[in-house]
């Protein structure tokens, strides 16, 4: 466990989306730096996983109730809320922060912040307009293979431009296309569902995108090319596990994760346990990440998204068919 000290006091959380995939690593962080959850919010009561961290929260299944029990909690004065972390699916962001801002509670969400650039600037209103600040989770910031790729690229020439290449494949069965997150209008696709804290990561280390070349973009797959401040990026994501290269198959893995600078591969496949707790020690002491971080990813993925795909022309990842 990191070192990073957390608060004395507790805090009072409340959670959105207790049922998902993502929540017990909430769950964790917030048992972890040594706060409170007070209530929880889910329209599925397969919610289970509360009695192994917070077994006496308020547990609902309606939004409006949800809402009403943060506002009779502030108005109380004794139990007020004081983070909201949300883990509901993608195009439910931008309402669940607007309703922790509402509620007087600061906003920690999950990636993607919100589907759109222009939703992120209406954010930054919101958050002036009731002094209460979002975060969100670019967990890779936290990872040490990644934080040593950056200070050794810092370190390095300045008017270097390096070659990266991408690959994430995580293989996903028929029911990943029959939930939100194979409705591209609900997850944003597959660049912004499972790509996101990818293309932020190599923006921190490489810079802004100056160049954003899509060559393909399916639901199952999308491959690409970025001109970053710093390097040129070719990279592929895919669900089909038909992708997985032979030693992963051959070692029962169903995911798959590289990248490479200059044909040098970065080692990135574990140490991810904790970071969610990282990021929440950083969020509790003011340093974590805020909308302005995680505008130039979101920027990314909205351009995938909305861009005609070339086909297999200029610089294309050599995993894309």
């Amino acid at each position: 466990m990191n070192s990073l000290k957390t608060p004395i006091t507790a805090k009072n959380f409340g959670l959105i989306g207790a049922a998902g995939y993502i929540a017990p690593r909430h769950l964790k962080a917030i048992k972890e730096t040594g706060n409170n959850l007070l209530a929880a919010l889910d329209p599925f009561d397969s919610v289970g996983i509360l009695d192994s961290f917070f077994p006496k929260a308020a547990f609902f299944t309606e939004p409006e109730r949800f809402d009403r029990h943060l506002d009779k909690l502030r108005r109380g004065g004794n139990g007020h809320i004081n983070f909201v972390s949300i883990c509901s699916p993608n195009y439910l962001h931008d309402s669940h922060i607007r309703m922790a801002l509402r509620n007087q509670a600061d906003a920690i969400c999950e990636k993607p912040i919100v589907l759109n650039p222009w939703n992120v600037d209406a954010l930054r209103e919101i958050e002036k307009e009731t002094g209460k600040h979002i975060y969100t989770i670019l967990q890779l910031r936290h990872h040490k293979s990644i934080i040593d790729l950056k200070e050794k690229i810092d370190k390095g020439p300045k008017d270097k431009i390096y070659d990266v290449d991408l690959t994430y494949i995580t293989s996903r069965g028929a029911w990943y296309y029959r939930s939100w997150k194979g409705n591209i209008e609900k997850s944003g696709g597959i660049a912004t569902n499972i790509g996101v804290h990818f293309f932020d990561m190599l923006t921190w280390i490489f810079g802004e995108a100056k160049e954003n070349v899509v060559h393909q973009c399916q639901a199952d797959s999308a491959a690409g090319f970025l001109l970053l401040g710093k390097a040129r990026v070719r990279w592929f994501l895919s669900l089909d596990s038909s992708n997985l290269p032979k030693d992963a198959i051959e070692n029962n893995k169903t995911t798959y994760r590289s990248i490479t600078v200059d044909g040098e591969e970065i080692e990135f496949s574990d140490g991810f346990t904790d970071l969610h707790t990282l990021s929440y020690q950083h969020i509790l002491n003011g340093t974590g990440y805020r909308l302005t971080d995680a505008r130039q990813s979101i920027v990314i993925v909205e351009n995938i998204r909305n861009k005609r795909p070339v086909g297999r022309i200029g610089n294309f990842h050599p995993l894309m068919k």
